[in-house]
């Protein structure tokens, strides 16, 4: 962590603002506004048959009333059009304009202060300013009429008729590939999960008719299906009609009551518009069916913000969250998406609860922020979103225990995973969650110049790091102990604390030598059967240098669910299941969602540990390519960065590396000595393993041996 601090405080005047350079007028408004407003209209559609299912945490609203002010130098008088969501008043120079046309300014030559004053309950206020010199941006600042004011915040919404309040998804028409009917009911297939609305063409009749929607053929046909719509029709004429409601689907069975006919059923997909920046190729066509299977899964799931489910919950959750934005990295390398549901989690001041209200995930968005700026170098995002991140540990530094550590509190959800463990006490894989947070919030105050705060937090990382192996590691069975309750410590190891501090880089050789034989590779320890999980237990093992194991597990887990028609991930999956089981969670036939953003995990997993790229310093500054074949006779692909494409083609005996911009080292392991015609290949101090610095813009061919 402290090398990454360095790198971050060395390169952070390289970082430049979003939106620096914007010369075009956007909507803009009151940082976090936008984005609570936007899902709370989301998290509201989740039903469960029929009924209106509301999230378990406090939702928030956005300010009703807004400040908007700029101060402008005109070297000549300027008319500004203005365009404004919600009730408003305009000052010029500390003036009320009281013109018939106040959306229509006219400023005369010389220094002004232009003040908005917005009210909207319904949406959130924002403005529109477009002049030829003087328009709404992110140089504006804002306020909820406090002494307080920050920069304003603004998306993709740039005309009158593009505005904050009228965002939709894109939708496109698809068909089914298999529709059967009977005189009772007509189902329908279309090939793989998807989300939007059916249409029924030609609909004609009196009556009643149910839309039971299934992931599966036998959540369609049963009536215990999660999601189910009903709909009174009474047309003498007929006509197209089109659901009002979007809903996550494969199959959809329709009944009905009375003399109800139509012809043909079609839908309208409703997606986000991502673009696929990341690819991923190999020899082995089970595991390229798994990257595409895996990246469907994910831009299913990245909608206005990043879900849970597309099913069950379609909420935002922190957890998922935090691995959709590292698979994100690797895929679509969305920046506003990532922000959008950062803000969204976190919601207003004061704090009352953990995020979703579960301690584990208050810890996550935290790390969320830290993956962030690493990956993007966008120093004014967590300038921007610090008083809410410094607001947020200052709860959960409120709610520690005399020891200093954390553990449940009245009121909190500790989940840790869907498993039988037991969440009492002093959880070990808690702390370590904390500490990293502690670490988070380090680089965060020295990115702001809050100084005194990231001294503060340094120490109190630095003291819990030393606490956790003091308290938790067991000599004997050279492993990480689950929990202590009263003092008192649990003698039982699970994998949980043991692979984060693999990840985070907690343990010293030896220690992890001991975690990597009697832990991650001991098949005596329980085992983890959620993908949820098993993204950061397979990732550890590939810090370790396992990716030939995990390339097999990859093709046991995810390709187990490929053998059983999976077209999307899913919530959870055990192979020791059969049929409809597979289906059940919850205590409900049909309670898992078969499309789960914790599902795609081999996104990340194949960029960042088999290409090997990831970023040494913001922004991709400096970064390294480490591939590892892992048992594939070859490979290719590319990974995103914030200046383009890293490009990357591996064989047995050969590596090929097109850079972008920032410095780079390729380091690679060859049972002889390498060459490469463009670039000086150096031993490295590991037996076997050699480096070659990479300049920006360059294209590199290696000659090795791999074996």
């Amino acid at each position: 962590m402290n090398r990454l601090i360095a790198l971050a405080l060395f390169f952070a005047v390289m970082a430049t603002p979003l939106n620096a350079q914007e010369k075009k007028a956007l909507w803009i408004w009151h940082p976090g506004d936008f984005e609570i407003w936007a899902s709370n209209l989301l998290q509201k559609e989740r039903t469960e048959r029929g009924v209106f299912y509301a999230p378990f945490w406090r939702i928030d609203h956005h300010a009703s009333l807004v400040r908007f002010s700029k101060t402008v130098e005109l070297d000549q008088p300027e008319t500004v059009d203005v365009h404004v969501e919600g009730e408003f008043s305009v000052r010029i120079d500390d003036n009320f304009v009281y013109e018939d046309n106040i959306r229509q300014l006219h400023l005369p030559q010389g220094r002004h202060s232009i003040l908005f004053q917005v009210y909207n309950a319904i949406t959130p206020p924002s403005i529109l300013v477009k002049g030829k010199t003087v328009v709404s941006d992110s140089s504006w600042t804002v306020s909820r009429q406090t002494v307080t004011s920050v920069k304003a915040d603004s998306w993709l919404f740039d005309s009158p008729d593009n505005r904050p309040s009228g965002y939709k998804l894109a939708v496109k028409p698809l068909n089914p590939v298999q529709t059967d009917r009977t005189p009772e009911s007509v189902t329908v297939d279309f090939g793989q999960e998807t989300f939007g609305y059916f249409k029924l063409h030609k609909l004609r009749g009196k009556g009643t008719l149910t839309a039971r929607y299934g992931e599966s053929a036998e959540e369609a046909a049963s009536p215990d299906g999660e999601t189910r719509d009903a709909f009174t029709f009474t047309r003498d004429a007929a006509e197209d009609f089109t659901s009002d409601r979007s809903r996550a689907f494969r199959y959809i069975r329709f009944t009905w009551t009375g003399d109800i006919a139509f012809d043909e059923v079609s839908m309208l997909y409703e997606y986000n518009p991502l673009e696929y920046k990341g690819a991923f190729r190999c020899s082995d066509d089970e595991v390229n069916r798994i990257w595409d299977v895996a990246a469907y899964t994910l831009h299913l799931s990245s909608r206005q913000f990043f879900l849970d489910g597309i099913k069950r919950d379609r909420w935002i959750w922190s957890g998922d969250a935090c691995q959709s934005y590292l698979m994100n990295y690797y895929l679509f390398f969305d920046n506003s998406l990532v922000k959008r549901t950062t803000w969204a989690l976190r919601g207003n001041d004061p704090v009352e609860s953990h995020i979703n209200t579960i301690l584990d995930y208050t810890f996550y968005w935290f790390t969320g922020i830290y993956d962030y700026y690493l990956y993007t170098g966008d120093r004014a995002f967590v300038e921007q979103i610090y008083p809410k991140v410094f607001t947020l540990m200052d709860f959960c530094l409120g709610r520690r225990n005399s020891e200093g550590l954390v553990e449940g509190q009245p009121g909190d959800w500790v989940f840790i995973d869907w498993a039988p463990i037991d969440k009492d006490g002093e959880v070990s894989v808690e702390q370590l969650l904390f500490c990293r947070s502690l670490e988070t919030m380090t680089l965060c105050a020295e990115l702001v110049g809050d100084s005194r705060s990231a001294d503060r937090y340094r120490a109190l990382s630095a003291e819990l790091r030393s606490k956790i192996i003091s308290l938790f590691w067991d000599p004997a069975q050279k492993a990480l102990i689950h929990s202590r309750k009263n003092g008192v410590p649990d003698t039982k190891v699970t994998k949980y604390a043991n692979m984060f501090a693999m990840t985070f880089g907690y343990l010293d050789g030896q220690q992890q030598e001991d975690v990597r034989n009697n832990v991650l590779l001991n098949d005596k320890i329980q085992k983890i059967t959620t993908p949820y999980m098993r993204f950061y237990e397979l990732e550890a093992l590939c810090r370790i240098g396992q990716q030939r194991h995990v390339l097999g597990e990859m093709k046991d887990y995810w390709g187990g669910m490929l053998r059983l028609g999976a077209t999307s991930f899913w919530e959870a999956y055990n192979p020791e299941e059969s049929g409809a089981e597979h289906y059940a969670m919850y205590g409900r036939p049909f309670g898992k969602s078969l499309c789960h953003a914790w599902g795609a995990s081999p996104i990340y997993l194949l960029g960042r540990y088999y290409l090997g790229v990831s970023p040494t310093a913001p922004g991709y500054a400096t970064y390294l390519v480490e591939p590892d074949l892992g048992g594939l006779k070859w490979m290719s692909g590319s990974v995103p960065t914030p200046s383009g494409n890293i490009k990357l083609s591996v064989t047995e005996k050969q590596i090929t590396v097109e850079t972008v911009s920032g410095k780079g080292i390729l380091r690679f392991r060859s049972l002889r000595k390498p060459s490469c015609k463009t670039g000086t290949v150096k031993p490295a101090t590991e037996k076997s393993v050699y480096e070659m610095e990479l300049e920006a813009n360059k294209t590199y061919t290696v000659n090795y041996a791999s074996k």
